[in-house]
């Protein structure tokens, strides 16, 4: 069988076992999908290419300390370390709209693509699992913007297409069921992890 027709666990694998052209292999095989996820969220060829470094880097990392969990698919893995390295960067960036424990919310802030990932930081990945019971609380036109938003990368045009009602209505959903989260948060005193 040819290199290249090797699937991944079996090219990682042989990383692992020495062998560094396995993972030359791999990278080529999915550089095209994660430095097109990676720029969909920075829109900034040079901090792409800088995430993409950074995200290889901890893979091999990883891989060399034999810390990888072979029941994972490899790329879902790698796409994993790339989200969380986007999400450092919006943060170190101060991009990140900030959540205080107040009912003012920045409607704009839910407006740019650097929003989507502070509200994925915010629900998917900062909060304590907890939180997505929570989600199954919120009034339905709340949760439905929310889901959409959170969990299918939907823009507000398609929601307001999807839904049927206007982008304004769409925000101010979104904007209710952020403010209905934190309240719920904070009144069942679930400690958001660093």
């Amino acid at each position: 069988m040819h290199k290249n027709q090797l699937n991944d666990s079996v090219l990682v694998s042989n990383y692992i076992s020495g062998n560094e052209r396995s993972l030359e292999i791999l990278i080529g095989r999915h550089k095209q999908r994660i430095y097109s996820f990676i720029y969909s969220k920075v829109l900034d060829r040079d901090i792409s290419e800088d995430i993409f470094q950074d995200t290889f880097i901890k893979v091999i990392n990883t891989l060399k300390k034999g810390n990888y969990n072979e029941e994972g698919k490899f790329l879902p893995w790698v796409m994993r370390i790339a989200h969380n390295l986007v999400i450092d960067h919006f943060r170190k960036d101060n991009r990140m709209p900030s959540f205080k424990n107040t009912d003012e919310f920045d409607i704009f802030s839910v407006l740019s693509d650097s929003s989507l990932n502070a509200e994925k930081a915010l629900i998917k990945d900062q909060i304590h699992s907890d939180v997505r019971n929570l989600v199954e609380e919120l009034p339905e036109d709340q949760k439905e913007v929310l889901m959409m938003r959170i969990y299918r990368d939907m823009s507000f045009k398609e929601i307001s297409e999807q839904t049927g009602v206007s982008i304004n209505t769409a925000l101010g959903r979104m904007r209710y069921a952020l403010i209905n989260l934190r309240k719920v948060i904070e009144k069942n005193n679930i400690i958001l992890t660093n």
